[in-house]
């Protein structure tokens, strides 16, 4: 892993309009993402995670800029990506690629593996017309997948190679940063190891950079260099992987890593249950958005928003009142619950 920043994501933040009245005005917005700020290394795997609703996926479908963010800056090899105009971000895509959740849903019914992966080395001129067939063969077998079924349709393979297909498409044009949107949430247990593992070696290989996007911590765990954790749309929490799962300084992330299952019997584990459900993004608490359902919550919390910042003495980055003067054990703290 390069000591080179790759991505710079500052104070991003992805509004959607609500629209009402006869004149069909905004009236509102939905805050999906606000006003978040984050660095990727080369090489390194940068996980975001959170409940559903969270605004991961939509992060990550803002720094491609699928959907326009509203506002703030997408650093990408020191360009701002959301200055960039279509034509521009066109040949940019080259080096920013994304594999999408569904497998079935993001490859054409219609189209063959061959054409598929053909489209994306011809939209983008990686390789002569002569020399394509020849590239679709080498990377089906990159990622598992024999020749000889290179004229089939997405239908005929299983969930598990009809992901290794969108990692091929991925991989066709020689992309710097790959975002993987839940790319193995839909799999089987079984096949998800099979495909963390290939994105792995992958990673080797091709020197890759990846943005992993999940809710499912024990996948982030065996992937991850450094985690972010959001909660309605704000990050809480920034960490190296052994210190977020040894040492939680957000009482979200420590109710995250309560739900993790285990299978050693010996092993009893505090489950932190959160009262109440996740509060609209359109109209989001005062102060501290995670207040509501939070068990350390005090009056501050209610009306100060905390800001991310480093603990003394830690590597971590926090969004909490309790930890602004350092490293907190909540085992010590009184709940409100």
């Amino acid at each position: 892993m390069s000591n080179q920043t790759l991505l710079e994501v500052k104070n991003l933040k992805q509004y959607f309009p609500i629209k009402g009245g006869i004149f069909g005005r905004t009236v509102n917005h939905v805050k999906a993402v606000d006003d978040i700020s984050f660095t990727v290394k080369e090489g390194e795997t940068v996980s975001i995670v959170g409940e559903s609703g969270c605004g991961k996926s939509t992060t990550g479908r803002a720094i491609l800029r699928l959907d326009n963010p509203y506002a703030g800056e997408v650093n990408f090899q020191g360009e701002d990506l959301l200055a960039l105009n279509k034509s521009q971000m066109r040949k940019k895509r080259k080096d920013l690629q994304i594999i999408f959740q569904d497998p079935y849903a993001s490859l054409n019914p219609r189209q063959t593996v061959s054409q598929i992966l053909e489209e994306a080395l011809e939209i983008q001129n990686v390789v002569p017309k002569k020399d394509r067939r020849k590239k679709i063969v080498e990377l089906l077998e990159t990622v598992g997948i024999g020749a000889h079924q290179i004229d089939r349709h997405p239908h005929e393979f299983s969930g598990g190679q009809r992901q290794r297909v969108g990692i091929a498409r991925a991989l066709s044009v020689d992309p710097k940063l790959i975002i993987c949107d839940e790319a193995v949430s839909a799999l089987d247990v079984s096949i998800q190891a099979q495909v963390l593992n290939l994105l792995k070696d992958l990673q080797r290989e091709f020197k890759l950079t990846y943005l992993f996007i999940s809710h499912d911590l024990g996948v982030v765990r065996h992937i991850s260099d450094r985690i972010i954790v959001m909660y309605l749309g704000k990050i809480v929490e920034i960490a190296d992987k052994k210190s977020l799962f040894t040492n939680p300084q957000h009482p979200y992330t420590k109710a995250l890593l309560s739900a993790i299952p285990s299978t050693d019997l010996s092993q009893k584990k505090e489950r932190i249950i959160l009262k109440g459900d996740v509060p609209s993004p359109i109209d989001p608490p005062a102060g501290c958005r995670f207040h509501t359902r939070c068990p350390y919550a005090f009056d501050r919390c209610r009306t100060e928003e905390p800001q991310l910042h480093h603990i003394p003495g830690q590597v971590q980055q926090s969004a909490c009142h309790l930890v602004e003067d350092g490293a907190v054990d909540f085992s010590q703290l009184k709940t409100n619950y």
